[in-house]
């Protein structure tokens, strides 16, 4: 085993382990920490792939940005010591049995699907050309996505806080 495929296997480790503590655990806070190693996780196996910009976009956008935003939604509605109500042993049959549905689908789709490697020779990137995909609207453009996915999240914290409030009062 080389030392990539040993550096592979303990990101997946981890990120298989601090998946299930994201959705497992009680606390909130805790699961937004797990939460955040996940995505350290995964930004490491994009350095293993060597995309750079890949891993620096998830370390600093989602890690760095989203986690952070989570971690100061729940300080800010002081939820900190709020703890989940314990599933019921319905809810976690039916959740097995979805996860055990979703990962069949997942595998019998990875080993029906023929992956055929390409022909075609590769294209030179460089970082002008990331830069006008990023801020450009035509074909291959990212600026309309990011935009309607940063409206997403902003009315989804909105969302969030103008329910947590509600609660305190009543």
């Amino acid at each position: 085993m080389t030392a990539d495929q040993l550096m592979f296997a303990i990101f997946g480790l981890v990120i298989v382990l601090f998946s299930i503590l994201t959705v497992t655990s009680r606390r909130i806070l805790r699961s937004a920490i797990y939460l955040l190693f996940v995505l350290i996780s995964t930004s490491g196996i994009y350095f293993l792939l060597h995309y750079q910009f890949m891993a620096a976009v998830q370390l600093t956008l989602y890690a760095g940005g989203i986690v952070v935003l989570i971690i100061f939604s729940i300080l800010l509605t002081s939820h900190i010591n709020e703890k989940f109500e314990k599933v019921g042993i319905k809810k976690q049959a039916f959740s097995a049995l979805a996860v055990i549905a979703g990962a069949i689908l997942a595998i019998t789709t990875i080993l029906q699907t023929e992956f055929k490697a390409t022909e075609a020779a590769a294209v030179e990137v460089d970082m002008r050309t990331i830069g006008l995909s990023l801020l450009g609207y035509q074909e291959n453009g990212y600026a309309l996505p990011f935009e309607v996915i940063s409206i997403l999240l902003l009315a989804a914290m909105v969302a969030a806080i103008v329910i947590a409030k509600k609660g305190k009062n009543q």
